[in-house]
């Protein structure tokens, strides 16, 4: 296999100094942050490096620190064949057919958020197959829980009754992820998201969700019992 490349960065005598230090920065901070460093060059590069390659680029030294080697080779989101070390996304995929065959498994939605790594340019493909009209982004309260649903022409489609319509127009609908999921799991259906452990990831991750937009005179109010024949206004963001 050939040794993948990595850019070397020139120093001069003056900044040298300033090069030691931050190297000796990097290798006395705490495991985790040398792992994050690691695994940031992983999937930036997308390359499956070597111990030495990856010292060289990010100034992590893993074979010298037993702990950073042995927390990075058990880390879900690395592989290690043994001598190299590369990103190991959820799904494998590789471009945008993969991308869709595998939505098309996931009737009930599969999260964004579990697809987002799967390779460089997976978030420009999905904004690709909506628009072809061969997937649905749905956007929820939680900026976390983008959900991608296939919008397959080969199911067969199905008229359905006007009072049917009416009774599910008039169903009130949880606020929260949290007591849809509940709700799902009360009638015996295992939910596509899991609201908790993504909002505690995220907590402990430091990324805040994203706000509610002000109110405005046309839209839904805080105080308005959502139902489903809301659903037209919450999904507006669709269509951006």
């Amino acid at each position: 296999m050939e040794t993948p490349r990595i850019a070397a960065k020139s120093f001069t005598f003056s900044n040298d100094s300033d090069r030691l230090q931050q190297i000796n920065s990097i290798r006395q901070a705490p495991v985790g942050a040398q792992i994050k460093r690691v695994i940031d060059l992983l999937l930036e590069t997308r390359q499956a490096l070597t111990p030495e390659l990856i010292n060289e680029a990010c100034s992590v030294d893993v074979n010298a620190n037993k702990a950073v080697f042995e927390s990075l080779r058990k880390n879900p989101k690395v592989c290690y064949d043994g001598k190299r070390f590369s990103y190991k996304s959820k799904h494998d995929l590789k471009d945008k057919n993969q991308l869709l065959s595998l939505i098309r498994e996931f009737s009930e939605g599969i999260p964004v958020i579990d697809l987002k790594d799967s390779y460089p340019t997976v978030m420009e493909d999905l904004q690709a197959l909506k628009a072809a009209g061969d997937i649905w982004l749905l956007s929820n309260f939680d900026s976390q829980e983008d959900i991608a649903y296939p919008n397959d022409p080969r199911l067969p489609s199905t008229k359905v009754d006007d009072e049917l319509k009416l009774f599910f127009r008039r169903i009130e609908l949880p606020r929260d992820m949290l007591d849809i999921e509940k709700d799902f799991q009360k009638n015996g259906i295992k939910p596509a998201t899991d609201t908790a452990k993504r909002r505690a990831m995220a907590q402990s991750q430091g990324i805040q969700a994203k706000s509610m937009p002000k109110e405005k005179k046309n839209e839904i109010r805080k105080r308005t019992k959502l139902i489903n024949s809301h659903l037209p206004e919450l999904f507006k963001s669709m269509k951006g």
